[in-house]
This record gives structure tokens, sequence and C-alpha cells, in this order.
């Protein structure tokens, strides 16, 4: 036996024990939604367009792209009348691979009609919580030297409530300057989530993305992301089923890929027709590998998966 299939061997096995809590942490998560009378789905990898998002890149397959995200197809899934929906699948982003990304991930998305993006936070919750126990993992990790506590309560804070308290800045004036991702990034997301998992909600209307503008303060969406250790993990919010909206929202997404010189995507037509039978609904995707990063105390995205990118 060569070098190179010794150190193959050697760095496969090494990983066994992360694995195989990967594939325990799986099948806990899958029995819950199972036991909650959800379907599970599956949705096409390879589309013809994917949605305009401003800060997201699909990576091409001929004409057509590699999913960013199942939510498109699912949407439509619930328009056509599946209420409760959830699905285990791989995702694909350009120019994302660093110590927390990588370029194909897994993703839990799942959608629930008839629930809020308040109901939905306490729905995620509740899947960890019970997931933990399922798996008979303990309640408190240890993560990095410190402690997260996992019972309840989790801790929430709104957006405009987090830049006060970590920012250099004022909500309002991080987004009149055009520094919002800057400041997030840099000063408030590795504050959250540090002693208890934490959900940030009510993110700014201008980043509503395919997220619900709230009914009684229009600055604000009905959007909200889940961090544990200062890694956001979940980004979920109560759907925007108004086509004329989305379509709007699609178009300023486009002509800000247009000014970067970023591909552009044909107008998801059959989603936007879709949106006029979907009913109210919530819905989140939540990043497996992450999570298992979380659970196993990984330093690097690259120890929770077999093959990461540079391996192959």
């Amino acid at each position: 036996m060569n070098t190179f299939h010794q150190d193959d061997q050697f760095y496969l096995a090494r990983k066994s024990q992360t694995l195989q809590l990967r594939a325990r942490f799986i099948q806990s998560l899958r029995q819950f939604f199972i036991q909650q009378d959800f379907l599970e789905v599956e949705t096409p990898v390879r589309i013809p367009s994917p949605a305009p998002e401003e800060h997201i890149e699909a990576i091409g397959s001929d004409n057509w792209f590699l999913q960013t995200s199942p939510e498109l197809c699912m949407k439509r899934l619930l328009a056509a009348g599946y209420p409760r929906i959830f699905q285990f699948c791989k995702c694909f982003r350009a120019d994302e691979r660093g110590g927390r990304h990588l370029p194909e991930f897994t993703m839990l998305e799942w959608y629930v009609a008839g629930f809020s993006y308040v109901q939905l936070m306490d729905q995620c919750e509740n899947l960890l919580i019970n997931t933990l126990k399922d798996m008979g993992h303990p309640r408190d990790i240890i993560r990095q030297n410190k402690t997260i506590r996992f019972a309840p309560p989790w801790e929430r804070i709104t957006v405009a409530d987090a830049f006060s308290r970590y920012a250099p800045v004022s909500l309002q004036e991080a987004l009149s300057k055009d520094q919002f991702d800057e400041i997030l990034v840099e000063h408030v997301e590795p504050r959250l989530g540090c002693k208890r998992p934490t959900f940030l909600y009510d993110y700014p209307a201008q980043l509503a993305a395919l997220s619900k503008i709230k009914k009684d303060d229009p600055t604000v969406a009905e959007r909200f992301e889940l961090y544990i250790d200062g890694l956001e993990l979940a980004n979920g919010f109560s759907e925007l089923t108004d086509p004329v909206e989305q379509r709007k929202r699609f178009e300023e997404a486009s002509a800000k890929r247009a000014a970067k010189h970023w591909a552009r995507y044909a107008m998801p037509e059959k989603f936007l027709h879709a949106l006029n039978a979907m009913p109210e609904a919530a819905g989140i995707a939540l990043g497996i590998d992450r999570l298992v990063m979380i659970l196993s105390d990984a330093a690097v995205i690259d120890d929770v998966v077999a093959f990461p990118p540079e391996v192959l």
C-alpha cells in the first residue's frame, strides 16, 4: 500500500466518532419531524434559476444552476397543498470556503402552513432540545472550553437591541452608511449565543429577502437567525406571499447583482405564480454541518464532513 492510500485511510478513520455523531444527529432530527406529522420531500438539486440574492452566487451546471437552497421548490409544494414539509439536501454556493464555509453543504429546511416566525422559533428550540435528549447528549455543550446551556428558554434579542448592546454605532447609522453586514460580522455576531443559543430577530425591512414585513412596524421584517457561540446556524421567517412585492424585491436584488457583474438569473416565474396560492406560513433553513461542529466541538467545518473538496 502506498503512502497516499495510508494517509487517506488515516484521515478518514480519525473522523469516525464525529461521523457517527453526525449520523445519529440527522436520524434524531428526522424522527422529530416524522412524529410531528411532517412529510419528507425531495426537490431537484439542479434548477433552471435560483432566487436572485445580492450576496449569494450560484454554481453553474451547463445552462442551469446547482441550488443554493430548496426554498423555491418547497414553497411551490406548500402552495400545492402540502402544509408540513421538510427535507435534508445538498446546497451549493460559489466562492464560499473557509473554516466555517464549504461550497457544498448539508441543509435541513422545513415549512409549516399557518405558522408565524415566533412559532417557528419555538419549534426550532423544541427540535434541538428534543434531539439532544433523544441522542442521550448532555444538555450543556462544551464548546471551545465554554459551557453553552441548551435549557429553555433561549435568548431572543432584536437586531436593533443587539446593535445597541454590542455595536459601536446604532442600527440606523450602520444602515445609512451601508455598513450593516460589516458591523454585524465584526461586532455583533461574535457576542451571540455564547452562554445559551440566541435568536436574533426583527431584521431591518431592507433585509427582508423573502420574508414578510411586520404589520405593526413596516421598518422591520419578520425574520430571525439562530446563533450558537457566534456561529450562524439557521435563517427563518414568516413567508412573503405577495407575488407583486416578491417580484419587486427580486428585481432590486438583480440590479445590485448586475452592478457587481454577477450572473443574471431568469426570473423564477413558476415560483412567483405559485405565491398566489401559497398559505400563510413560516420556513427555516438550518445548517447541519455547523450544528455538528457545535456538538462535536470541532474547530473547523472540514472536521465534520468525510470529504472536504481539497481531499477529493
